[in-house]
């Protein structure tokens, strides 16, 4: 033990030996270390909520090994939170309760699947201002053909002033019989071209009627099928669900866990998961920007992570490598039996 401490005793003394020789090259190690430690806790504890920074502080200190702050170029936690807003690395604010950080994921990956996610968003909203201007459409053709459909009104005319109109108020069959045939003797020919006349506009009050239905059945259908393309399309920026294969896609786990599959187990507010390696049985708690989705063989069965079949399982079909898309057969709830082609790749993942 004397050995040892001496031993100790005499690296200790070169330690200070060199430190005090050039203090600011040790100061900027201590410094730069003391950043990278805190930023990796803030970015993989917290992701980019934002947090009190004396939570991530207290947080990261409880670590045996940590560098002290009076190690570095920053006296105070509230300098080195200025510093972070000021070199671009957190978004930081002040509050009566003190000061807030927020993490900035530059990830090249992270970044890709944010302008995919906009992109898809601003595809929704272009397919309901479709959906609008098309009702709109429909219903400006409807009023259109209501004001052509507008009965026309005619004056009575007669023909010959001699003749006599009767009107028969009887019920019975005989006498109705008897005037009927009375009044066809009076008004003659003229009787017979009322009732074709009759006739001809009965028949096309029921043609423009029945136009008109299958008009207006043909523009709902539209509608209606306008309306499953959105629910089909609808989609949410975030995808987790449980008991499906997952890719870990993050370089910062190292290569043993790069490019390795895992099970999701638990779904933390919608956005982490608590996942589990296939291969080592390690539990890791990651943000779905490390994750990316896991296609299987035709045959096998997916879940639906995204639009308007969200969480229903089914089985692959085929596989699309042009368009990066496959197609699956709904395998559970009102839909099963269902074919649904074009799914994007990111939509499905294997199931476990």
């Amino acid at each position: 033990n004397g050995f040892k401490c001496h031993c100790m005793s005499e690296s200790h003394q070169r330690q200070l030996l060199l430190a005090s020789e050039n203090p600011q090259q040790f100061m900027d190690y201590f410094s730069e270390e003391f950043r990278n430690d805190f930023l990796e806790l803030l970015r993989r504890r917290f992701g980019t909520k934002r947090v009190h920074n004396n939570i991530v502080y207290n947080e990261y200190i409880s670590h045996r090994e940590h560098i002290h702050m009076n190690a570095t170029q920053w006296e105070t936690l509230t300098d080195f939170t200025k510093w972070l807003g000021r070199e671009g690395l957190c978004k930081v604010d002040e509050t009566p309760k003190g000061w807030y950080i927020q993490y900035i994921d530059r990830d090249p990956e992270t970044i890709r699947r944010q302008q995919e996610q906009e992109r898809k968003k601003k595809q929704d909203l272009d397919d309901e201002e479709k959906t609008a201007k098309f009702i709109e459409q429909q219903v400006r053709r409807g009023l259109e053909g209501k004001e052509l459909e507008k009965p026309v009104y005619t004056e009575l005319n007669r023909e010959n002033e001699e003749e006599k109109v009767a009107f028969n108020l009887n019920k019975g069959a005989s006498t109705s019989v008897a005037a009927s045939s009375k009044t066809s003797s009076v008004l003659g020919p003229n009787a017979l071209k009322m009732v074709k006349g009759t006739v001809k506009r009965k028949e096309l009050a029921h043609s423009s009627g029945q136009s008109k239905e299958k008009r207006k059945k043909s523009a709902l259908d539209e509608i209606m099928e306008l309306e499953e393309e959105k629910k089909r399309t609808s989609r949410r920026d975030y995808w987790l669900q449980p008991e499906i294969i997952v890719k870990i896609v993050t370089k910062k786990l190292g290569e043993k866990y790069h490019k390795k599959k895992a099970v999701i187990k638990e779904v933390i507010d919608k956005y982490t998961a608590v996942v589990k390696m296939i291969d080592s049985g390690d539990k890791l708690k990651l943000d779905q920007t490390h994750l990316e989705t896991v296609i299987p063989a035709p045959g096998k069965k997916v879940m639906v992570l995204n639009g308007g079949y969200r969480g229903n399982e089914g089985i692959l079909e085929s596989i699309n490598e042009k368009k990066f898309s496959a197609t699956i057969i709904i395998d559970s709830g009102p839909l099963k039996g269902r074919r649904v082609e074009d799914i994007q790749y990111e939509d499905i993942s294997k199931l476990a």
